[in-house]
């Protein structure tokens, strides 16, 4: 298969996945010009018998992740749902400025949700996503019903499991085969299984003109550069940016769900509830690309949040 295909291909064999028979949802693609000219993108979906239906829950990704690393839970969601593409990620452009932090991202997903939404949302962001959907819960909450942050909160310790990510993008940046990149997600516990490893790579990474493969996203040739010039990681710069200040804004019902093998220690869980004491914490048996590993479960458990109201 090369790079002219049907994006959304992947979805039926998705369902099948988790045991969802019937039609997929309705799919499309979204493009937002922004006001400096940038393009923010992302996905919508709807129910095949209302492909109208507006958006209720919207999800933001981590780094070097796209809005397809949603898919599977949005089939188990079974509700209307918008995924977008942070800045610098999937066909969203890359920032000249380099910044990738939440106060940046904000504002983007803040258009763009302002763009392809209707109603307040469940507002559901993992790592880099859940930082940014924390501050876009603070700077805009008229937008956003309730919170959920998957697997990261503020202050978490840079030199620990999260140095995991920071190792996987401070090598290469280009690969023979899109098989090297399956193999080398495979060897950091990430991607899930073999087939969601596969189907993940090749929906975030692109064939150059000289055969060689790349990222899509402009993260990890950041992060490669700060490797080889010993500069703080971009994980770190990441997790620097973000502080307690907006949670503590947030006037939405807050929901952390993190893996007890994940980012977020359970330490660092008891803090969040602490800071926190009118937020609920959900401790799951995966590590952190919790959507990843469990989507099915994580789909069941945001329809039981959205259906709360």
């Amino acid at each position: 298969m090369d790079d002219d295909f049907d994006e959304f291909s992947f979805l039926p064999a998705q369902a099948a996945e988790i045991g969802i028979a019937g039609p997929v949802p309705a799919a499309e693609r979204l493009t937002l010009t922004l006001p400096d000219g940038r393009r923010l993108s992302a996905l919508r979906y709807a129910p095949t018998d209302r492909p109208d239906a507006g958006p209720v829950v919207t999800f933001l990704h981590g780094a070097g992740l796209n809005a397809h690393t949603w898919d599977t839970t949005i089939l188990a969601l079974g509700l209307p749902a918008l995924a977008v593409d942070l800045p610098g990620h999937g066909d969203s452009s890359w920032r000249d400025d380099l910044a990738y932090v939440a106060s940046t991202l904000a504002p983007d997903a803040v258009a763009g949700m302002r763009a392809w939404t209707t109603v307040p949302q469940l507002l559901v962001g993992h790592s880099l996503g859940g930082l940014t959907a924390a501050t876009v819960a603070a700077q805009a909450g008229d937008l956003v019903r309730s919170l959920v942050v998957v697997d990261i909160t503020p202050g978490i310790d840079p030199a620990g499991n999260a140095q995991q990510i920071a190792r996987f993008f401070a090598g290469p940046t280009d690969w023979a085969s899109r098989d090297e990149l399956v193999e080398r997600a495979l060897s950091f516990g990430l991607g899930g299984s073999r087939t969601a490893a596969t189907r993940g790579v090749y929906l975030n990474s692109r064939v150059r003109a000289d055969g060689r493969v790349e990222w899509k996203h402009h993260f990890a040739h950041l992060a490669a550069a700060r490797a080889a010039s010993g500069a703080p990681d971009a994980v770190a710069t990441v997790l620097a940016d973000a502080g307690w200040a907006d949670l503590h804004a947030v006037t939405a019902p807050i929901t952390l769900i993190r893996g007890d093998h994940g980012y977020v220690t359970g330490a660092e869980a008891d803090d969040f509830a602490r800071r926190l004491p009118h937020a609920q914490v959900v401790t799951v048996p995966t590590g952190h690309n919790v959507h990843e590993e469990m989507p099915a479960r994580l789909g069941r458990m945001l329809r039981a949040l959205a259906d709360a109201g």
